[in-house]
């Protein structure tokens, strides 16, 4: 059998002037995702990146840390969502992301209001009733993503390793394709989705199979405080 490992992304830059980049931490998690990748990986045959600035460093850092000399494809297909478009159709003014800070900043704690808020324009975007208002719908991103993965298993021959360096969007959606899951579980597995883990899937002439989701076992016991979801 052949396999997929699709990565989501080191913790990015929240707060800060440029999200798309890495933190110190995600390098960090970066990192120990490379020295796993070192111990359990004997070939990679090709790496794909979603073409973010964050799915590009996370790939960079870990395929060092693994001693790995490949180089990395992008493939815009495995890019997230644009959560600014999301936001700002639920929060017009939150378009201008330094107004949004000064808001969150005047809050006693900005990162439970974020994600309480960007749920709920999350859920407004996946409930289909608002599709004008995005560049991108609910069901085009899907679509998308349906469409990266099929392209992904077109490329690969019986018994190769891919990796590809993405987002929890994308790997969330992939999951709820293989397992069948409603939108309201997917955006449920998308929270749980910790930065720099794996997600395995499993590929033969029968099919295509889901093996593990959100593996992080790299991080537990040894740097639980690389374990991050944001």
């Amino acid at each position: 059998m052949g396999a997929i490992l699709l990565i989501r992304h080191g913790q990015a830059s929240f707060g800060t002037g440029d999200y798309d980049r890495l933190s110190e931490t995600g390098f960090a998690q970066a990192r120990v995702l490379g020295a796993r990748l070192r111990r359990h990986l004997p070939q990679v045959d090709l790496v794909l990146c979603g073409g973010m600035r964050r799915h590009r460093e996370t790939a960079q850092t870990a395929l060092d840390a693994a001693g790995l000399s490949i180089g990395w494809e992008d493939d815009p297909g495995w890019a997230e969502y644009d959560h600014v478009a999301v936001l700002a159709a639920y929060k017009p003014h939150w378009a201008d992301p330094a107004r949004m800070q000064t808001e969150l900043a005047a809050t006693a704690d900005p990162r439970r209001i974020f994600q309480q808020e960007f749920a709920k324009a999350i859920t407004r975007w996946v409930s289909g009733a608002h599709d004008a208002d995005y560049p991108e719908s609910w069901t085009a991103f899907r679509a998308r993503i349906a469409g990266a993965l099929t392209r992904l298993r077109q490329r690969l021959d019986k018994s190769q390793t891919a990796l590809v360096f993405t987002s929890g969007g994308p790997i969330s959606v992939v999951v709820q394709r293989l397992l069948q899951l409603s939108d309201e579980t997917t955006l449920r597995l998308n929270w749980t989705l910790a930065n720099a883990a794996i997600t395995k899937l499993i590929y033969s002439d029968r099919g295509l199979y889901l093996s593990t989701v959100n593996d992080h076992a790299h991080f537990e016991g040894v740097h639980p405080d690389l374990i991050t979801y944001r």
